[in-house]
């Protein structure tokens, strides 16, 4: 055999043991000594006496492959791939399997946006009541006034310790107290007195809806938090197992996303709720307004008869 044939079955002979020792690497529990032995003999077989060829194109072959020895795997498992395998994903992954398997601080912020959300209901039960009925007592004053000829006959007919018969009570008080007065400055003295009442009655309804506004603006944040801080238990647990397997990271995921859906329940009805009182409690102070404008005008209109009545009386005495 010529030496270009004897250097192309090296080569061939080289090939045939690098691709046992890539088999090897990828399946530790195959031997490799089987495929390294083989081959150099099967090449030496094949390989006629050296002394049959040229001296000068001899070329030895190598009996071994530089890198193709490998230490026999270690057999014992690594313990995160003990826990890798036994490893499951959770058997309860209903709300409340999640909560009771979150870690203690996700469990503190679904508990605080819990009871915001309770509070939120709560505001929203006793606020719709009380602006309900403030509202109605309202319309039934304003209906009063508006159907009475004299400040004096819709005093008689509206009683009450309401917002709405506070405007007339105090029209009326006023009327009594600038009996001896010029009437000019009587209308800015009933509207001083409205304005407070006004004020009063408009601070006293909007009470309790500054909580609504706080729990709409911050409760997305607070869950937030619990978010980030599930996410940070499942990077925690994929750093202790050494392994991104879903049994890992999906306890840290799904308490994570619980804190979100419980921030977006607690802060969506508060600020729907907020707003709704809003837009109640503006047209309860448009109503109050109203009946202040009422008052003002009956007490216009009596004292405008009162003041025709005392020019007639002169007139009579004059004659």
């Amino acid at each position: 055999m010529s030496g270009l044939g004897r250097t192309v079955m090296a080569g061939f002979v080289f090939a045939l043991l690098s691709t046992a020792a890539a088999q090897a690497e990828d399946a530790p529990t195959v031997s490799t000594s089987t495929s390294t032995s083989e081959a150099p003999a099967d090449a030496a077989s094949s390989t006629p006496p050296a002394a049959s060829l040229p001296a000068d194109a001899a070329a030895p072959v190598p009996s071994t492959v530089p890198g193709t020895s490998a230490a026999a795997p270690d057999s014992a498992t690594p313990p995160a791939a003990t826990e890798t395998a036994n490893a499951t994903l959770p058997s309860n992954l209903s709300p409340l399997g999640m909560f009771l398997q979150a870690d203690w601080v996700v469990k503190a912020v679904m508990i605080g946006l819990l009871l915001a959300s309770v509070a939120t209901w709560t505001v929203w039960l006793a606020k719709t009541i009380e602006i309900h009925n403030a509202r109605k007592r309202a319309r039934t004053v304003l209906t009063h006034l508006a159907t009475s000829r004299t400040l004096a006959e819709a005093t008689g007919r509206i009683d009450g310790k309401d917002a709405a018969a506070a405007l007339v009570q105090a029209a009326a008080h006023e009327v009594d107290l600038s009996e001896d007065l010029p009437g000019e400055g009587l209308k800015e003295r009933i509207v001083s007195r409205t304005d407070r009442i006004e004020a009063a009655a408009a601070r006293a309804i909007g009470r309790g809806t500054g909580i609504l506004a706080s729990i709409g603006s911050t409760a997305p944040f607070i869950g937030l938090f619990g978010t980030v801080w599930g996410i940070m238990n499942s990077f925690i647990g994929i750093s202790k197992s050494q392994t991104t397997n879903l049994a890992v990271v999906a306890p840290g995921i799904a308490e994570a996303l619980l804190a979100t859906a419980t921030g977006l329940v607690a802060a969506i009805p508060a600020v729907l709720i907020y707003n709704a009182f809003t837009r109640s409690i503006g047209g309860y102070k448009g109503a109050l307004a109203d009946i202040s404008a009422e008052v003002s005008r009956l007490a216009s209109r009596d004292y405008d008869r009162r003041a025709a009545s005392r020019f007639t009386n002169k007139s009579k005495a004059a004659e």
